[in-house]
Parts: C-alpha cells; sequence; structure tokens
C-alpha cells in the first residue's frame, strides 16, 4: 500500500477517477462562490430567461445587448430598485449571472465528458456508477431550483423569493458534501481512521449545528437582514430587539409574508448570531476533547485547523454585519460565505475519518 493513498488508489486507473472527482470538488466549490457574488451584487435577475444551449453565448454586438437591457427594463427589480441604470451598469450584473451559469455548462462537460469515458473503459464499479448518478440527479435539481429561484424575482417582487434561494443554497451545498464523501471514499486509507464512537457523534452533532448556520445564512443574504441591525455585539443597543418581543409578530403571516415588517429578518439575524456563540463553544469543547485522543497525522490537522476556520468565519461575520452601511458589502460577504464552505468541508472530513468500531467502515 502506498503512504498516501487507499488500496483503491494502488492503480493509476483509479487514482484518475479520485483527481476527477476532486475536480468536481473545487469546481463546484468555486460555483457556490460565484453564486455569491452574483446574490450580492444583486446580479441574479439580470438574465430573464432559461436558454440551455442558446444562452451559452452572451451578447456579442451593441442590437443585442439593447435587446437584452429591454427585458431587464421590464422586470419589477430594475421598476423598483434600478430604474435609470446606465446599459454599462447593466453589462456588470449581466456578466455575473452569465458567468454563473457558464461556470454551472462547463461543470456539465468536466463531469459527463470523463463520465463517459470511464465507463467505456471500465474503470467505474457499479456501486461508484450509481452514486454517480444520484450526483448527477442532484445537480440537475439544484440548477431547475436555481431557476425556480430566479423565476419568482420576475414578476411581482423585486428579488427573488428568500425562500427559494436558500433551498437553492442549500441543495448545492448537499451536492458538493456527497461529491466530497465520495472522492473521500477513494482518497483515504485505512490507516487514517481514528475509532472513538463518541467522538464521531459528536461531530454529527457539529455538523447538524453547521447545517442549520448555514441554512439561516441563506436566508440572512435572501433577506438583506444585515441592513436592519450593522452593530455588535448588540442589535442597534438591544441585545433582544424589541419587534421580537411583541406577541403580535409571532404568527404564520410573519413567516410567510416577510416583507411586511422587519420582524421575520429580524428573528433570523438573532438566531444566527445566537447559534454562532454555540457553536464557537462546541467546537472548543470538541477540539480539546478530540486533542486528548490518539489521532492520526491527516485526522489531527484537520481537527487543529477546525477551530482556526471557525475563528476566522466568526470574525469575518462581524466584519460583514458592522460594515452593512446602507448596502451589502459584496468582499466581506462573499468570503463570509467562502470560509463557510471550507468549515463544512472540514467538518466532513473529520466525520469521514472517525470510527465507530475497528470493524465500522464509513
Amino acid at each position: 500500500m502506498s503512504d498516501n493513498f487507499s488500496p483503491a488508489l494502488e492503480n493509476s486507473k483509479n487514482r484518475t477517477v479520485a483527481w476527477w472527482l476532486l475536480c468536481g470538488v473545487i469546481m463546484i466549490y468555486l460555483q457556490i462562490v460565484i453564486g455569491g457574488i452574483t446574490r450580492l451584487t444583486g446580479s441574479g435577475l439580470s438574465i430573464t430567461k432559461w436558454e440551455i444551449i442558446t444562452g451559452t453565448l452572451p451578447p456579442l454586438n451593441e442590437t443585442t445587448w439593447k435587446s437584452e437591457f429591454e427585458k431587464y427594463r421590464a422586470t419589477p427589480q430594475y421598476k423598483k430598485l434600478n430604474e435609470g441604470m446606465s446599459l454599462s451598469e447593466f453589462k456588470y450584473i449581466y456578466f455575473w449571472e452569465y458567468f454563473h451559469r457558464l461556470w454551472a455548462r462547463l461543470m456539465g462537460f468536466v463531469f459527463a465528458i470523463p463520465f463517459a469515458i470511464f465507463l467505456f473503459q471500465k474503470r467505474l464499479d457499479a456501486p461508484l456508477v450509481r452514486k454517480l448518478i444520484l450526483l448527477i440527479l442532484l445537480a440537475s435539481l439544484v440548477a431547475s431550483f436555481g431557476w425556480l429561484m430566479v423565476k419568482s424575482g420576475l414578476v411581482d417582487r423585486p428579488w427573488v423569493d428568500a425562500y427559494k434561494l436558500t433551498m437553492h443554497l442549500s441543495l448545492a451545498l448537499i451536492t458538493y458534501g456527497y461529491l466530497l464523501w465520495l472522492f473521500m471514499s477513494l482518497f483515504f486509507s485505512e490507516k487514517h481512521f481514528t475509532v472513538n464512537p463518541a467522538l464521531k457523534t459528536f461531530t454529527v452533532f457539529l455538523l447538524v449545528i453547521l447545517s442549520f448556520q448555514l441554512f439561516l445564512g441563506g436566508l440572512m443574504s435572501g433577506l438583506r437582514a444585515g441592513l436592519l441591525y450593522p452593530t455588535f455585539p448588540d442589535m442597534n443597543g438591544n441585545f433582544i430587539p424589541p419587534s421580537l418581543k411583541l406577541s403580535e409578530n409571532w404568527t404564520l403571516q410573519s413567516f410567510i409574508e416577510y416583507d411586511a415588517n422587519v420582524f421575520f429578518p429580524t428573528f433570523v439575524q438573532f438566531i444566527h448570531r445566537g447559534i454562532a456563540y454555540i457553536f464557537v463553544l462546541l467546537t472548543a469543547w470538541f477540539t480539546v476533547k478530540a486533542l486528548r485522543t490518539k489521532l492520526n497525522a491527516p485526522h489531527k490537522i484537520l481537527i487543529l485547523l477546525l477551530p482556526v476556520i471557525t475563528l476566522l468565519q466568526v470574525l469575518l461575520g462581524i466584519l460583514t454585519v458592522i460594515n452593512f452601511k446602507g448596502e451589502v458589502p459584496v468582499t466581506l460577504g462573499v468570503l463570509h460565505q467562502a470560509v463557510a464552505i471550507l468549515l463544512l468541508t472540514n467538518l466532513l472530513a473529520v466525520w469521514y475519518l472517525f470510527k465507530k468500531s475497528p470493524e465500522y467502515k464509513s
């Protein structure tokens, strides 16, 4: 057995498949980051049609650009938020939405062509083929939900539905995590695992909290909740904002028609902050407990990185909030999302390397 690979990677054929999967992981990571830029720059509604084939090419002359601009000018976003926007300003937001869609198409080619070649060369066993088919279905669901999200902002409202945006992001993260898991199943060898059922369970608990926090982060972005309370550690001078203390706000309607008042964005930001505090404390406790056990080198490195990435994420979250001065701080917001995915990656890898028992295989 080699020092770095599992038995499945002993031959160059399987090693090639592993690097192909890793390429997919990196591309999905970048796609989520690009999606964050698209969302935070308000670019997501600049392309008003979903043209899978013809949409591959951008406008190539001034006439086509003006045609695309006219379509955008008919949207609620232009009429309510961007009226008077110049063509050059439109080209800027169009670029990010176009790039987001183009990268998705590129991912399709990077996956489909090697997949067909590997099938023809019989490099993929039946269980892996089934898992990759599930990956295709997940990716298709992400793309379809992305268009449903865009459509929600093209009729009456000047922005996309926050729930649909959050579901689109959540499905993308599930797809990312699933592909990362497939890669790890080929990359790590038996000697990299640590047997500790208690810590494995603790890691699952951390992942559940982080997943909920990422879901809240999607809502934060979709609701533009940071605009309401650009202060830290208080929320405009209060620990509990006044709108959360009013019983009449705690109705189902407040959660459905969230644009009607500040209650729901306030609620989401309050919970998002609270979960962050809890996650930091639990991560510190987990790290101390884990480092007191016998760990293999890769596992120890991943666990040492966990509190570092967590604190970086918290710092970026604070900086993002306090820099909401009438508009979204795009760079900080994108970095906050990018590091969140790194945190998810780290914790998934930590979880994968824990075994419940000597006989158990993750």
